[in-house]
């Protein structure tokens, strides 16, 4: 369907591969040779200096036919393949009653359930480098790939950034075979499809695209394929590298794709109508097409009661606000606007700027900036000092900063309380630094009038943006009043009758049949 390997070549050719190959990764392309020699050759070739892979040639029993097996230590145990694969077929001492050695391996020698029939010499390769065993059979034009891989992985645990009150507590690993069976334990139906395909000209990175068939709409999960297909890149380390490559715009200001390391929140993504990207070796996963109001959103809001997870969703919003407006709203309401503030406060506050050297534009932004760097050394030192670092840093830089006159004990208090605010919404944390000194400059340039201007032209930046064919402001605009009910209020889980219209389009949108009660004392 796709043609993951796919390198550059001229570009008047009509297709690939009509030129005659000229180095190794053109001669991999080739068929199997029949002569066990040159399968050697070549295979030697292609992993010169590899001290990690490993070529044993052996004989089929009393037949004599040789065979070489190709794989790379490390990826299995060798127990497994001396007792499932060499020993038999070393030992095997029938009658050449099959129509092929082929079909004798097959059939009566393999005693492994993952085998698979391999036709071209760069399927062997890719076979091998994945960690496959790949058995190659004088005589024949074609191999066997043998799956006996068990790498070492992380234990399924909670992750760190995504912490449940209530709920799950699996988080994704490194593996991608564990993830999709997360998914799998959360989503038993033949309708979760899940599509494979390869990344990176020199990493060959194994990617997974999940989604609901029915659900998710079909032009959203098209334009996934051919956004991931159209990727040319050296390498995919993570699941953040296809991000930069697929989402909207070339320089977005605000995350256009979502991610998280819960499986239980990214199945309920799905099931929304959304697609799942996953990157072996990476525990995050993305989900599109995605909007600004999942930012607010945390997935025990659907556990408890429905009033208090309402509650909640609006104390982050205010508190996104507040980590994004306070800094500024002080500058401008000291330096333009004196008469608004109360004038008990306004004098309390003109005695502790006094002997201040900094106007409070300059000293609002090196508060600011402390504090981030305050939350970057907590971030990037070790988690045994990195608290320890960040909340003693804080406490001694806000009491010292005062005591010295650089600044005033009201302008710490605002940026302590715009820093913790900010971490509140996760999703949009970094985006939230960049709107807060943003607007402290428009702040100090023109006032509440600046910060107004500066919110008219992210407001209008947003309503033109677009995740995947969806508004990321979608359902407040364009305005759909049947899909707010898990928004900023959230309803009870038995009164969201249908899913999201933006997301699923034309496609299945029944979600529930609501609740229904007996009269009492009635056998239902």
């Amino acid at each position: 369907m796709f043609n993951f390997f796919k390198t550059k070549g001229p570009k008047n050719a009509k297709t690939q591969g009509t030129e005659k190959p000229a180095d190794s990764s053109n001669r991999s392309n080739t068929q199997i040779p029949k002569s066990i020699e040159k399968v050697k050759g070549m295979l030697n070739q292609e992993f010169s200096l590899c001290s990690d892979f490993n070529l044993r040639e052996i004989n089929l029993g009393t037949l004599n036919t040789r065979i070489v097996i190709a794989s790379i230590e490390g990826f299995f145990d060798k127990a497994i393949l001396a007792e499932n694969i060499i020993e038999p077929i070393i030992n095997y001492s029938g009658d050449k009653n099959y129509s092929s050695v082929f079909t004798l391996l097959s059939e009566s020698i393999l005693s492994v359930s993952d085998v698979k029939d391999l036709y071209s010499f760069k399927e062997c390769l890719s076979g091998i480098l994945t960690g496959d065993v790949v058995l190659f059979i004088d005589g024949q034009d074609k191999a066997f790939k043998i799956g006996l891989k068990s790498p070492e992985k992380r234990a399924v645990s909670e992750p760190d950034t995504e912490i449940s009150i209530k709920g799950s507590r699996e988080g994704f690993s490194e593996n991608l075979k564990t993830n999709l069976i997360l998914l799998r334990r959360r989503i038993k139906n033949t309708k979760f499809k899940v599509e494979s395909l390869v990344l990176g000209e020199q990493t060959n990175t194994d990617i997974a695209i999940c989604y609901i068939q029915g659900i998710a709409a079909p032009e959203v999960v098209e334009e996934v394929k051919n956004r991931l297909n159209r990727i040319n890149t050296d390498a995919i380390l993570a699941t953040g590298y296809m991000e930069q490559f697929i989402q909207d715009g070339k320089m977005p200001v605000f995350p256009m794709v979502g991610n998280s390391e819960k499986p239980d929140k990214v199945a309920a993504k799905l099931l929304e109508g959304r697609v799942a990207i996953l990157a072996d070796g990476t525990p995050t996963v993305l989900t599109v097409p995605f909007l600004i109001i999942e930012s607010f959103q945390a997935q025990e809001d659907y556990f408890g009661e429905y009033y208090f997870a309402s509650f909640m969703r609006l104390l982050r919003l205010m508190s996104f606000f507040v980590s994004v407006y306070l800094p500024g709203l002080y500058v401008a309401v000291t330096s333009f606007h004196q008469t608004i503030i109360p004038f008990k406060l306004m004098l309390t506050m003109a005695a502790t700027r006094e002997g201040i050297p900094f106007s409070s534009f300059i000293e609002a932004l090196i508060m600011v900036i402390t504090f981030e760097i305050l939350r970057e050394a907590g971030l990037r030192m070790p988690r045994a000092i990195g608290q320890a670092v960040s909340i003693v840093g804080a406490i001694v830089l806000g009491d010292a900063a005062v005591s010295a006159g650089i600044a005033s004990a009201p302008l710490v208090i605002v940026a302590a309380l715009a820093g913790i605010c900010s971490f509140i919404v996760p999703p949009l944390m970094k985006i939230g630094s960049v709107l807060r000194i943003i607007i402290l400059i428009a702040a100090n340039i023109l006032g509440l009038l600046g910060i107004g201007f500066v919110t008219y032209m992210f407001t209008i930046y947003l309503c033109g943006k677009k995740s995947f064919f969806v508004p990321i402001l979608s359902p407040f605009a364009p305005f759909r009043g049947e899909s707010l009910k898990d928004t900023f209020i959230i309803a009870p889980i038995w009164s969201m009758h249908s899913r999201p219209r933006s997301l699923t389009q034309n496609q299945n949108r029944k979600r529930t049949t609501g609740k229904t009660f007996a009269p009492r004392g009635s056998k239902k």
